[in-house]
C-alpha cells in the first residue's frame, strides 16, 4: 500500500503513525498492535515485556553521559475510538484507516483517525529506535483499553515497571501541559422490559435523529452540542404525552465517552393519526434547529414507515423509558470555581440499547472533585429506584489532582520558553487521563501530559495537525535531553 506521509516531518514520527493506521486497534481487539510493538522491541535488541492483558514495556538504557539520571516512562494506549459517518461501509476490525492529507492536517474519509492515542506511540517509537537523541533511561509504557474503562493500567503487574518522571502523551492541544485531570466511571443503567403483544389495525415507524456534531465527552461537553439520545427522549415524551403510541424498540449512539451523534426508535400507532404524528414531528424539528442554531446546525429528524414489530413494551416499560430518559443528567454539571473555564463534573449518556429483555443505558460520568462524582452516581442510583432499574458502576478511575511541586513540569516550562519564546500554559482537563491510576501503580511519581493539536477527537472528523506534531515531538525530545 502506497504510504502518504513519506517526506513529511517528523519523519520517523509518522512513518510510525501511518503503519499504526494500518492496524485494527480498537479496544478489546489489541492482539494485532501489542504484538506488533513486541516485534518493534525485539528487532532493535531492546528488553520487552508483553503482559496478560496485552499492555506492552519496552526499556531502553541511557546514552552516554546520562546513565545516572532518572527513568522517564513515555506513555500513552493503543486503542482507539471506533466511529464512522453514518451509512460509510467500513470494517475497524480489519481494514486501514483511509488517511487523506489536507494541508497541514491529516485527516480520514469518514472514520476516527486514531491519533488519539496513536501519536503517543508512533512518538515514543521514534524516540526509542533513534541513535542520535541524548536521554536519560526510558520506558516506553503502552497500555490496552484505555477509551472503555483504562482495563490497561488496572491490570498492570507494578513489579514490570518503574521510573522516576512520566510524561503521558495523550493530550491534544499544543503550547499546553496538563498536571491534573477528571477521574470518572462508566455508569450502566438496566431497565427491564415488559413485552406484550401488537394488537389493532396500526402502522409502524422508525423516528430517527441525525446530523448532530458529536464530540469526546470530556473535551467537547462544554459546547452545548446537542446529545441525540436525551433529544430522542424529550421527541418521544412530546409524542406519548399528545397521541396514543407504543415503542418497541429504542437505540442510540456508539461509545459511552462519545456525545451521541445519532438514535432512534421504532414506534407503533393507529394509522389514522399518522398526520398528527407527522406534525409532531415538525413541530420539534423547528424546536432543535431553534435551540442548537449554532452547536449543531445539521441536526435533522426523519419519519419512515417500517416493519410492523410483532411485540411492544409494555405501557408501564414506556413511561419508565420516557422518564429516565428525561430524568438522567446530561452535560455539564458544575464548573470549577479554582480553575476559571475548567468543567468540574458532568455525565454523558453515551448508548442506548434495546436488548432481548432489557434497556441498557450507559453513561460517561466524570468529576475532577471525588464527592461530585459520587453525587452524580446517587441522583441516578434515586431515578432507578423510582423506576424499577438497576444501575451498576463499571471502570472507576480515580482523578489526577494538581501537584504543587513537580520538577519536570518547571523543566518543560523552561525549555518551552527556551525553544518557542513564549509560556507554556499549565492546565487541567475535564477528559480523563491514565495518570491517576498510574499514581496507584507506579508509586507517586513526578507526571506531566503534552501532546499536538488534535482536533474534533471521537468523531469522523478527527484530524491531527502536521506542524504542531513536529513542534511538540522536538520539544519532547529536547526535554529529554535537558533531564541528567
Amino acid at each position: 500500500m502506497e504510504r502518504l506521509l513519506v517526506g513529511l516531518q517528523p519523519k520517523r514520527v509518522l512513518k510510525h503513525f501511518e503503519s499504526l493506521t494500518r492496524i485494527p486497534r480498537e479496544s478489546g481487539n489489541e492482539r494485532e498492535v501489542s504484538d506488533f510493538l513486541v516485534k518493534f522491541a525485539k528487532d532493535l535488541g531492546l528488553e520487552v515485556i508483553q503482559e496478560e492483558c496485552l499492555n506492552v514495556i519496552i526499556n531502553k538504557p541511557a546514552t552516554k553521559g546520562y546513565e545516572n539520571g532518572p527513568r522517564v516512562i513515555l506513555q500513552g494506549h493503543m486503542d482507539i475510538v471506533c466511529v464512522k459517518r453514518e451509512g460509510l461501509e467500513f470494517d475497524f476490525t480489519k481494514d486501514p484507516i483511509p488517511i487523506v492529507l489536507d494541508g497541514d492536517m491529516i485527516r480520514t474519509e469518514g472514520t476516527t483517525l486514531g491519533a488519539d492515542n496513536g501519536i503517543a506511540l508512533a512518538m515514543t517509537m521514534a524516540i526509542l529506535e533513534s541513535k542520535e537523541l541524548d536521554h536519560p533511561p526510558l520506558t516506553g509504557f503502552f497500555t490496552v483499553s484505555e477509551e472503555t474503562g483504562m482495563d490497561g493500567v488496572i491490570n498492570l503487574n507494578p513489579s514490570n515497571i518503574s521510573g522516576d518522571i512520566l510524561i503521558n502523551i495523550d493530550s491534544e492541544e499544543e503550547g499546553s501541559a496538563l498536571s491534573s485531570c477528571a477521574g470518572g466511571v462508566n455508569n450502566i443503567v438496566h431497565l427491564p422490559i415488559q413485552w406484550k403483544e401488537v394488537k389493532g389495525d396500526k402502522e409502524a415507524y422508525k423516528l430517527s435523529i441525525k446530523g448532530l456534531l458529536g464530540g469526546h465527552s470530556g473535551m467537547e461537553i462544554d459546547k452545548n452540542r446537542g446529545n441525540a439520545i436525551k433529544l430522542l427522549g424529550r421527541l418521544l415524551d412530546g409524542i406519548d404525552r399528545n397521541m396514543d403510541i407504543e415503542a418497541a424498540h429504542i437505540s442510540g449512539g456508539e461509545k459511552m465517552n462519545a456525545i451521541p451523534k445519532m438514535a432512534d426508535v421504532i414506534i407503533v400507532t393507529d394509522k389514522s393519526k399518522e398526520g398528527t404524528l407527522r406534525g409532531l414531528i415538525e413541530e420539534y424539528q423547528s424546536i432543535f434547529s431553534n435551540e442548537f442554531e449554532t452547536s449543531d446546525p445539521h441536526i435533522k429528524l426523519y419519519i419512515d414507515r417500517t416493519e410492523k414489530p410483532k411485540k411492544v413494551f409494555s405501557e408501564k416499560t414506556k413511561k419508565s423509558l420516557i422518564k429516565i430518559l428525561r430524568l438522567l443528567p446530561n452535560g455539564v454539571q458544575t464548573m470549577s470555581a479554582n480553575i476559571e473555564g475548567l468543567v468540574e463534573s458532568s455525565n454523558n449518556l453515551g448508548v442506548l440499547l434495546t436488548e432481548e429483555n432489557e434497556v441498557v443505558f450507559n453513561s460517561a460520568v466524570r468529576s475532577s472533585v471525588k464527592t461530585l462524582k459520587d453525587e452524580i452516581n446517587n441522583r441516578i442510583q434515586i431515578i432507578c429506584d423510582s423506576q424499577d432499574a438497576v444501575m451498576k458502576l463499571v471502570g472507576d478511575y480515580p482523578e489526577w489532582e494538581y501537584k504543587a511541586n513537580s520538577p519536570i513540569r518547571d523543566l518543560m516550562v523552561n525549555v518551552y520558553r527556551d525553544m518557542y519564546g513564549e509560556e507554556l500554559q499549565i492546565d487541567a482537563i475535564h477528559a480523563g487521563l491514565e495518570c491517576g491510576l498510574l499514581k496507584e501503580k507506579v508509586g507517586d511519581i513526578d507526571m506531566i501530559s503534552i501532546g499536538p493539536n488534535i482536533y474534533d477527537v471521537h468523531t469522523p472528523d478527527e484530524h491531527l495537525s502536521i506542524s504542531s506534531t513536529d513542534r511538540v515531538f522536538k520539544f519532547l525530545c529536547e526535554v529529554l535531553k535537558s533531564i541528567k
